[in-house]
């Protein structure tokens, strides 16, 4: 028999890179690697853990086993996550968030090879992939619509790499993962839909997805004043931008 684990998330005493915290919320530079909150095989070590140890008030705010948690970033993601410290706050950014009113988030993506046009949007429908259900993909039938705008930010040619700013207009599971690979421009060190062969020659080796939630805009939700917040990329995705 496998051990127990808690059936409520537990404090843990793990620093947080915060960007930016008030009564309401509170905006976290998430590093890559860290699970947002727990799930069968990440029990502990979450972000979920960091915060009820920072703020204990946010127990059961907005359900037990996610609390605060308004929107999630990929466990190998790194940059900007908000989270709600009180229950109306959780509400309306639940809403905000869910109708992408006054909300925009803006990532960075080094990607292998360069799109054939300089910018442009995707709208498609992304669902479960018809035969390794572990995946999503771009389906006909049985999606969601999901909407990414994107641009080519910088390419190096050298290397064949481009830093991709996507900016997306809803919020599917894998989106700009997905989306990206559809165009033929992987995200670099995607295990699931890039191009591993391609990801071993280069130096360094990435150790995971070289995907960044760069850009964060919301209206604040106890008084409505904007409030914009942008992370820096990390140093590992740094090391395929040289210059």
């Amino acid at each position: 028999m496998p051990p127990p684990v808690p059936a409520v998330p537990e404090p843990e005493d793990i620093p947080l890179a915060i960007v930016y915290e008030d009564d309401d919320l509170v905006v976290v530079d998430k590093p890559p690697g860290m699970v947002v909150h727990p799930a069968p095989g990440h029990f502990t070590g979450t972000l979920v853990n960091a915060l009820l140890h920072h703020c204990p008030s946010l127990s059961g705010i907005g359900g037990v086993a996610r609390p605060g948690i308004v929107h999630r970033l990929d466990q190998d993601t790194s940059g900007l996550i908000v989270v709600a410290k009180t229950q109306r706050a959780m509400d309306a950014l639940a809403r905000a968030f869910a109708s992408h009113d006054k909300v925009e988030k803006t990532y960075l993506a080094v990607c292998h090879g360069r799109p054939r046009l300089d910018s442009g949007r995707i709208e498609s429908m992304i669902g479960r992939h018809p035969v390794d259900r572990k995946r999503m993909a771009v389906v006909e039938k049985g999606g969601k619509l999901a909407v990414t705008n994107w641009r080519v930010a910088k390419f190096m040619p050298e290397t064949n790499i481009s830093l991709v700013e996507c900016r997306i207009e809803t919020g599917r599971t894998h989106q700009i993962r997905v989306h990206m690979a559809s165009l033929g421009c992987p995200v670099i060190g995607d295990s699931v839909y890039g191009r591993r062969a391609l990801d071993k020659r280069l130096g360094p080796v990435p150790a995971r997805q070289m995907l960044h939630a760069w850009r964060l805009s919301l209206s604040h939700p106890a008084d409505g004043r904007r409030m914009d917040f942008e992370s820096p990329l990390p140093v590992d995705m740094l090391a395929y931008l040289p210059g």
